[in-house]
């Protein structure tokens, strides 16, 4: 029997928070597509694990506030959450880092197939980060 799609987003989170990335990887289908807030979407667990290897690199975030919800079929599901990050080297595009804190609510849609997430689809008010970060 698989895991409900809220067990599997709580394993998904805490593994997050606690920075075990290879934990949050054994969660995802080797298939899973990843749409990048306000930008494209990759595809599969390698390019999830690249991304996630470069946001570790420019940031530390830890979740807040954590509010998941699910459809009734545990195909589809949600997460609510306040993003506590600290942005440590500058990402491709964006502003200089100096070690800005900031903090803002960000939410994500998942698809899940046989207990695994097989899509995450990731959203957040880049503006709103912006202006805590900018110079």
């Amino acid at each position: 029997m698989h895991p409900s799609a809220l067990e599997t987003l709580q394993r998904y989170y805490a593994a997050f928070n606690a920075g075990d990335r290879e934990s949050m990887l054994a969660l995802l289908t080797e298939d899973v597509i990843h749409d990048i807030n306000q930008g494209h979407s990759e595809s599969g667990r390698d390019a999830f694990r690249t991304f996630m290897t470069r946001m570790d690199q420019c940031y530390s975030e830890h979740l807040h506030d954590l509010v998941l919800m699910t459809d009734t079929s545990g195909t589809r599901a949600a997460a609510e959450f306040t993003v506590h990050g600290t942005y440590l080297v500058a990402d491709d595009g964006l502003p200089p880092a100096r070690g800005q804190s900031y903090q803002l609510p960000a939410g994500a849609f998942f698809q899940l197939r046989d207990g695994l997430i097989s899509r995450i689809t990731m959203y957040y008010n880049l503006n709103v980060w912006l202006a805590q970060v900018a110079p």
